[in-house]
């Protein structure tokens, strides 16, 4: 029998009132895609992060090309030749790319020799980049050619990818498979985090799932349907969203000839923005990350004011209304960003709840808080979006990123909005958790709710939103109602390869 790159053995790290890994135990072969699938909170995170030497495990061992293994620190992992991909990017936008790639080095070469090495490793994998490049000027796609390249250039055995395409469109998906396919076939092992799992069925050699922190199946991807791996995942069947039959309200939310400077120098403006959501509507909005989805949020929500009549509610101006001023009103917002926007990383899942929901849940009342219905609150939240943490006194950041993403949603959620923005409501979310989102958004909407989607999941656009629009450099196309469009047209809608007025079909 082959020897495995790495071999897993009885790996565990608990932490207070969770056991994250429990004897987890799987091989990854040399030149073998392997997926690590999971539902949030399954304990995937920790895992790679043991291998990457970012944590170390309680118990259990570890063993590369038949040695054992027990790095201190990433330093020593990427020594040993594993390299890793993280989901949110450390990227910094004022250095260009060959400074950021130098940073990540032990003993970065001349910047000439360096550059040069970049250019010739990107073409040789079909990631083509220019080391000169600021990185605040380059797309989400573009950012994360520098990752890949950045460990590339350490010529990894073993390259971990955690989320790797959830900021990318189906053209540069594609792109990203060629290039793993190519490693694969040069012998470099891929262990791949990913929650789409059609992906994980066209990409991936073997799959180990995880579930509660526990190794609970093995399967071939190309041999298994995607509900039955979700529902390895989850342990019980899947729920599938349903629609519900609704006719459309009147008007609830329109921004007319909206145009917003981009708010520094590496954000993006917003130019002539046209917008109607009537009550009851589910309006999703593409785009590649970058393009104005953060800008949007700001305008509707209230975070960046505009001339009052830019923006109206029932009819009624409201853009120079600040973000509390709207929440009375009804409009309500999920960023995409969880910790640091959507949630205060270290205030308890209570307090974080009595941030937003104060006003609407009657949580204060003449300067002082209500902190006994806070709790409740957020327990509510905690119970009915299955939110996995000890209790509501845990502070946000102790929770998994799925984990916090269904907290921040439901949260949101409950309040029972007029409007709803949320941007990427689904990210990192397993695919049970997701479509109990998605079910969330279609029974607001059947309330009567106007839903703003903004999302770079085009199935999930395709499955709740009754209309489609493309944001592209700050420009928003006019609307198109969802059940005409195929997903590789809405693809290139957000790449901007349609132009923004598309014709219909």
């Amino acid at each position: 029998m082959t020897q495995p790159l790495l071999s897993l053995q009885g790996l565990t790290k608990a932490y207070p009132g969770v056991v994250a890994n429990d004897t987890v135990s799987f091989d990854i072969g040399a030149g073998e895609v392997h997926a690590l699938l999971g539902e949030n909170g399954a304990g995937k995170s920790t895992l790679v992060k043991m291998i990457y030497g970012l944590v170390k495990p309680d118990n259990g061992t570890m063993l590369l090309r038949g040695e054992p293994y027990t790095p201190g620190e990433p330093r020593q992992a990427r020594a040993d030749g594993i390299a890793m991909v993280f989901q949110h990017f450390s990227l910094f936008d004022a250095l260009n790319v060959a400074e950021n790639i130098a940073l990540g080095m032990e003993n970065p070469p001349a910047m000439r020799d360096l550059a040069s090495q970049i250019r010739r490793v990107s073409e040789t994998y079909g990631l083509p980049l220019d080391p000169y490049r600021t990185v605040g000027d380059l797309s989400a796609g573009e950012r994360q050619r520098v990752e890949i390249i950045r460990c590339l250039l350490q010529d990894p055995k073993l390259l971990i990818m955690d989320e790797p395409t959830s900021v990318l469109t189906p053209q540069e998906v594609e792109i990203l498979f060629q290039t793993l396919q190519k490693l694969r076939s040069e012998g470099t092992s891929i262990l791949y985090i990913s929650h789409k799992l059609e992906e994980i069925r066209t990409l991936c050699d073997h799959a180990t799932i995880l579930r509660l922190g526990k190794n609970v199946g093995e399967c071939v991807p190309s041999e298994t349907s995607a509900r039955d791996m979700a529902e390895m995942m989850v342990g019980t069947a899947l729920q599938t969203p349903e629609r519900s039959g609704r006719a459309l309200g009147e008007v609830a939310l329109d921004i007319s000839g909206l145009s917003v400077p981009a708010p520094s120098a590496f954000g993006t403006a917003l130019k002539n923005v046209h917008m109607t959501v009537r009550k009851g509507e589910i309006l999703g909005v593409g785009g590649v990350a970058g393009n104005g989805q953060d800008e949007l949020l700001g305008v509707l929500s209230g975070e960046t004011t505009t001339a009052a009549d830019a923006v109206t509610l029932d009819g009624a101006p409201i853009g120079n209304l600040g973000p509390v001023a709207r929440r009375r009103l009804g409009i309500l917002a999920a960023p995409e960003e969880r910790l640091g926007h959507a949630a205060a990383p270290d205030m308890s899942l209570t307090e974080n709840a009595m941030l937003t929901a104060a006003t609407r849940e009657g949580l204060a009342s003449r300067g002082f808080l209500k902190w006994g219905l806070a709790q409740e609150f957020a327990e509510k939240v905690i119970k009915d979006f299955d939110v996995r943490t000890p209790g509501p006194e845990n502070a946000a950041r102790a929770l998994s990123g799925g984990n916090l993403q269904k907290f921040v949603i439901g949260r949101e959620v409950l309040q029972r909005p007029e409007v709803l923005v949320v941007n990427q409501p689904t990210w990192g979310v397993d695919a049970a958790a997701a479509a109990a989102i998605r079910q969330s958004l279609l029974d607001l909407a059947a309330g009567g709710t106007a839903v703003i989607c903004i999302s770079q999941d085009l199935d999930e656009l395709m499955e709740i939103a009754d209309s489609f629009a493309a944001l592209n450099e700050g420009r928003l196309s006019a609307p198109r109602p969802t059940a005409g469009l195929s997903v590789d047209e809405i693809g290139l809608m957000m790449g901007g390869a349609h132009g923004m007025e598309v014709a219909h079909v």
